[in-house]
């Protein structure tokens, strides 16, 4: 398996770009869990992570989204104080890795999840404390994944998107429909 996902790596056009994309929204996450588990020093694993989640962001934003899928956004202050979006896209005939864009668009959509879930845990444990900074974290990932949809003008996000969820789902409605079938049938 691992040799099977290093091929893949292998195969991206920017894998140091891929490799900075995929370390700096995993450091955050491991730092966190294993902040959890193994210490009680809130504001050291706070100061972490949001420093990584930072930098995630920004390089999500400015670096990996513009060479892996070759999409960029800012906001920009008008005149009168109002917030516009800016979205750039990259030549519409610059050919872009299939690899890069099934990586970038899958971490990009699964890592808001992936905190989400972690936001419901720290409710149900009562760790309101680290709540606030799962919040953060969710606020961050969710905007970077909705402004880079925004930003694909071609559709190849919202098809991404689309087939997870119905892969996702599917999957759910099978593992339902079964265990129904062998309650009622199985004895």
């Amino acid at each position: 398996m691992a040799e099977q996902n290093a091929f893949r790596f292998s195969l991206s056009s920017h894998p140091v770009a891929l490799g900075f994309f995929l370390g700096f929204r995993l450091a955050a996450l491991l730092t966190y869990i294993f902040g959890l588990i193994f210490t009680s020093n809130f504001v050291l694993i706070f100061i972490i992570v949001i420093l990584l989640l930072a930098a995630d962001f920004w390089n999500t934003k400015n670096v990996s989204g513009r060479l892996l899928v070759g999409l960029r956004w800012w906001n920009e202050s008008s005149s009168t104080g109002d917030s516009i979006w800016v979205f750039e896209s990259a030549d519409p005939q610059r050919e872009i890795n299939g690899t890069d864009s099934r990586f970038f668009w899958t971490v990009l959509y699964s890592t808001p999840v992936v905190w989400s879930l972690l936001a419901l845990l720290a409710i149900l444990k009562f760790e309101l404390i680290w709540l606030s900074l799962v919040i953060i974290a969710v606020i961050l990932s969710s905007t970077n994944a909705m402004a880079f949809t925004r930003c694909d003008r071609f559709g190849k996000a919202s098809g991404i998107a689309n087939s997870m969820f119905a892969r996702s789902s599917r999957g759910l409605m099978q593992r339902i429909a079964g265990g129904f079938i062998s309650r009622v049938y199985g004895g």
